[in-house]
């Protein structure tokens, strides 16, 4: 089976937000760095992650994304 390269990236940033899930939210930027990907490319992966309630945002200073539940 192939996946699209946007089904991969968006697998790849859930399992990053796994990874680091007892952390605050996290911020796109520092999951992009982290995985090589440009933010811009994670921006318009996460809306429909966030729609199908995946994962959630967090507002505010120390804003960002985690999972939506524990992993």
């Amino acid at each position: 089976m192939k996946l699209s390269t946007r089904s991969r990236y968006g697998t790849r940033m859930m399992i990053d937000m796994a990874q680091h899930y007892n952390e605050d939210a996290i911020h796109l930027g520092d999951i992009a760095r982290r995985q090589g990907i440009s933010v811009q490319y994670f921006q318009q992966i996460i809306i429909p992650l966030k729609r199908a309630n995946y994962v959630k945002s967090v507002r505010g200073s120390k804003g960002g994304y985690m999972l939506a539940e524990h992993p």
